[in-house]
């Protein structure tokens, strides 16, 4: 057996297997007697028939499935050692196989082997960070409560005035040459590409313009995106939500008193989603810090494992959704590749901020209570929406337990180093909220909603 080793960086060694034609032979036969177990054959006990036999009663592709498996196991351990290598135990290698020839008895394959992470902290006490004021404004207060009354609020259609910022509208695009009656598609007036708004705007129902459309790469319609075509466009009809009354049977509504309680508990819930905000920027701002003042070497399997993980669970969604990968990446106007590039980046980031993560707590003795691992619990249950004990339950069988402990581990370490840092507030908002806000505050059934006090709900991996 011959063994070649490259370093690709101080982590990850790369070993490149040539085995032996004994060791290639070895695993066939190998390979071929535990096929035999598996299979009956008239006349002989489990195992004992003749190899010939066997092989004509099941594919080449298994036969050389199993000779390529036992060929790795039995090789791989005996490169490893005598390259005298300490791989990490906890992440598994990544192995290629190269060629495997019965005939020839030739085989040779590649491993990626990972080594354990190299971290040298800097000092991770009295980090600079700053974040915005979280002061409310009763502007704030104000465009949440119309969140909520949209969600009560009736369409009806515009009959007495012209299109405009917000609307709802049916429009119909027929391309000039184009046979038919064109493609209807419903718009919110403002939201849908610089060329159409500007068309749309002052428009009333069922007025035509002919005009040079440039749709955007994401167009909904494959055929049209990323060209400009001159068209017919036709609003077909306008429509705008007209609002419930600010009134105390609307506070009722979403189970509050009065409008006044309304108001302060809307203003409480804009303040904890605004404080949860600034507790995730001061935690990437210290942990991204601290992670480029810091020597952290991971070794390249770590990240690419979860960067593979996250790429398969959202081709899985899209697949559900009836989309591919490519059209989701066209979406956010990337390749499949440049998409699956930026996601290895961040999971590089993020495995190296675990390092830096696990790296504090080891050093600082902190420990987890059992306290904390139901708080934890609770949140990644309020995140997935799904019963807490479901989640532990499900937790339990897949075996992804461990999830729930760093999540509380990394909560820990990022309350230390928050609590140590030196931290200064920077301006108050502008009247309207951020998207953070928005997003956090708007996705409440009420305002009234209760949540735990003692720890910032996580942020979502």
């Amino acid at each position: 057996m011959q063994v070649t080793r490259e370093d690709l960086n101080p982590c990850t060694v790369l070993l490149n297997v040539v085995c032996s034609a004994e060791q290639v032979t070895d695993a066939f036969d190998r390979a071929l007697k535990a096929i035999a177990k598996e299979i009956r054959v008239p006349g002989f006990r489990p195992g004992h028939a003749p190899k010939q036999m066997v092989e004509k009663m099941v594919e080449e592709r298994e036969i050389y499935n199993q000779a390529a498996n036992i060929l790795i196991d039995r090789t791989f351990l005996k490169a490893i050692e005598m390259e005298k290598l300490q791989p990490d135990t906890g992440v598994k290698p990544t192995v290629e196989l190269n060629n495997i020839d019965r005939a020839e008895k030739t085989a040779s394959y590649s491993a990626k082997v990972p080594l354990p992470p190299q971290i040298e902290l800097s000092e991770y006490k009295g980090l600079a960070a700053s974040h915005p004021a979280t002061e409310v404004t009763d502007e704030e207060v104000e465009f949440q409560i119309n969140e909520l009354r949209k969600k009560q609020g009736s369409r009806e259609a515009i009959t007495d005035r012209s299109a405009q910022d917000g609307d709802y509208g049916v429009v119909n695009i027929r391309l000039d040459g184009e046979e038919g009656e064109g493609k209807n598609f419903m718009v919110v007036l403002g939201q849908t590409f610089p060329s159409l708004d500007k068309a749309l705007m002052g428009m009333s129902a069922e007025e035509m313009k002919h005009l040079e459309l440039d749709f955007p790469a994401t167009f909904s319609e494959k055929a049209w995106a990323g060209k400009k075509m001159k068209a017919q466009v036709t609003l077909n009809s306008i429509s705008a939500i007209t609002l419930p009354a600010l009134d105390d049977s609307f506070a009722k509504s979403v189970k509050t008193e009065s409008v006044d309680e309304l108001k302060v508990r809307m203003r409480d819930s804009i303040v904890a989603a605004k404080s949860q905000m600034v507790h995730d920027m001061l935690q990437d701002q210290l942990l991204e810090q601290l992670r480029q003042s810091s020597k952290v070497e991971v070794s390249d399997n770590m990240w690419e494992a979860l960067a593979n993980q996250r790429m398969g669970e959202i081709e899985q969604q899209q697949v559900a959704a009836g989309k591919t990968l490519d059209q989701y990446a066209a979406e956010n106007g990337m390749t499949v590749e440049e998409f699956f590039k930026a996601w290895q980046d961040q999971a590089k980031v993020h495995v190296e901020r675990a390092m830096v993560v696990r790296e504090i707590f080891a050093k600082e003795k902190l420990q987890i209570t059992n306290e904390e691992l139901n708080n934890e619990l609770f949140f990644m249950a309020q995140e997935f929406q799904v019963d807490a004990m479901e989640l532990l339950e499900y937790m339990r069988k897949n075996q992804t337990m461990q999830e729930l402990h760093f999540r509380a581990i990394s909560r820990k370490v990022s309350n230390f180093l928050i609590e140590h840092a030196v931290i200064t507030a920077g301006d108050a908002p502008a009247a309207k909220p951020t998207k953070a806000a928005k997003a956090k505050a708007a996705k409440e059934e009420t305002p009234a909603a209760e949540k735990p006090k003692k720890a910032a709900a996580p942020k979502k991996k």
